[in-house]
């Protein structure tokens, strides 16, 4: 999951490419994911991705975000660089004082770090000081640079302040530690093409006793595994430096061989604080992002609509009563349908996608244990197989607007074979609720007058049947 998914679903809400009965359709044939929201906007999201236009926005969004922190990766790996070959600076004269560096690569690192992970715990505000403190957080600024078109474009894309706050504290974790991938890689060159002497210096008023201590205490991630990246104290005694005096003392002259041999502990010490913690902050960094992008994608506009419309039936009035025969005049058809059944062995379609069906027998309330789409793109062999596995009573749901063709009546001819009844229901289109006109019926009705199958049924609506009645009566 990354950000991309925020983004299409952003744009699929605004669009609203599916009308309520496909959305509950697509809940139905998911049912996997019913308690499961994320997912459902997730795969919802992928279904309909297609309608969105090209470029994507999310593609437009990612790729700006990842020239513009690429830009800062390079401007701060090669000013890592450059800090610490300063740091690192020897001209003969006076040792490099290891605190300098000590401070860049240790010290600096775990107060930003400390920085970030209370960041972190107020990334839920919206004005964060301590995010706006980052370098990462100027790239919203740099944005507006942009040219016209994608900077309205992405403008115009609001998200969720905890996502903005994410996204910055992660982008900083990865510039920042290209910073210190710099400042290891400088002091490995310098190490390699200069002979440097090293010391330590301070105005502060500390014995070679207690730095050792300390040093020995940032030393234990590695003080077990390589001793040999500790300074004894042997070496803090020699490697101590006064500024007093133009000139060094004897004793540091003569031990200037062993002088270097602090590059171990900087070079640990920069690759354990400066490089392994910051790149734990990272991935700490990568999973808040990600329970971000979950908890934005439900305060979406429109989130909570869509969830109702997948998991939520469409509600329909239904009654209990089965069914009500009207006997009518010679021409007119008698196997009239009043109530339809709270179950039926089987609901099929007359080219109605499965989904369709799904929805229109819970809209219904009717129970089925088999939903199949029949005629339209099916073969016929295809047909017949559905025909041989159907038995008892079949719902055969066919469109109100379509007038019977030879190919139905010869697959309803071979269905009545098979099964005990078939209730015809004729239905409108999504639009207008499934709801068919009375002509539309009455076609439907005329229709299967003509072909005399005493167990095909047709279901009219309340209304319809009341003034077929009238009708009757008045005659």
């Amino acid at each position: 999951m990354n950000i991309k998914s925020y983004v299409n679903l952003y744009e699929l809400l605004v669009l609203e490419p599916a009308t309520q009965e496909e959305n509950r359709a697509f809940g139905l044939t998911h049912v996997m994911l019913k308690h499961k929201p994320i997912e459902q906007l997730l795969t919802w999201s992928e279904k309909h991705q297609e309608r969105l236009k090209k470029p994507l926005l999310s593609d437009i969004f990612s790729s700006y975000l990842y020239r513009i922190t690429f830009t800062l990766v390079v401007i701060v790996f090669v000013l890592g660089l450059l800090t610490g070959v300063a740091l690192l600076s020897y001209n003969g004269d006076a040792p490099v004082n290891v605190i300098y560096f000590m401070a860049v690569a240790v010290f600096l690192p775990l107060f930003s770090m400390s920085l970030t992970i209370f960041a972190m715990l107020r990334a839920r505000k919206a004005e964060n000081v301590l995010i706006h403190l980052s370098p990462a957080f100027w790239m919203e600024k740099i944005l507006g640079f942009l040219p016209g078109r994608v900077q309205g474009q992405i403008k115009n894309l609001k998200i969720n302040p905890l996502l903005a706050n994410w996204i910055i504290i992660k982008r900083s974790q990865i510039i920042i530690l290209f910073f210190s991938l710099g400042l290891l890689l400088a002091l490995l060159g310098v190490i390699v093409t200069k002979d440097i002497a090293f010391a330590w210096s301070t105005t502060l008023h500390i014995s070679s006793e207690e730095f050792h201590d300390f040093l020995h205490t940032i030393a234990f991630p590695w003080r077990e595994l390589v001793p040999s990246a500790v300074p004894s104290l042997e070496l803090l005694e020699q490697s101590q430096y006064f500024r007093l005096g133009a000139t060094l003392n004897e004793e540091m002259i003569s031990h200037a061989s062993q002088l270097g041999e602090w590059w171990k502990f900087l070079a640990f010490s920069t690759l354990f604080y400066a490089v392994f913690l910051r790149f734990g902050i990272l991935i700490l960094a990568s999973f808040g992002l990600n329970a971000a992008i979950k908890q934005s994608l439900l305060t979406l506009h429109g989130t909570s609509k869509l969830l109702r419309e997948i998991n939520e039936p469409i509600i329909s009035t239904h009654a209990d009563q089965s069914e009500k025969v009207f006997i009518t005049e010679e021409g007119h058809y008698s196997q009239i349908v009043n109530r339809l059944d709270a179950s039926y062995d089987g609901i099929q379609g007359w080219a109605i996608p499965h989904n369709t069906l799904l929805v229109l027998g819970e809209r219904l309330k009717i129970i089925a244990p088999a939903h199949d789409e029949v005629g339209g793109t099916n073969s016929l062999e295809e047909d017949m197989e559905i025909v041989f596995k159907s038995h008892g009573e079949i719902l055969l749901f066919v469109k109100a607007w379509e007038p019977p063709t030879l190919d139905f009546v010869d697959y309803l001819s071979e269905l009545t074979r098979k099964v005990d009844k078939v209730v015809v229901v004729p239905i409108g289109t999504a639009e207008h609720h499934y709801d068919a006109s009375t002509k539309e019926i009455d076609i439907w009705e005329n229709k299967l007058s003509m072909l005399g199958e005493t167990k095909v049924w047709l279901k009219r609506s309340d209304t319809q049947v009341q003034g077929v009645e009238v009708l009757h009566a008045g005659s």
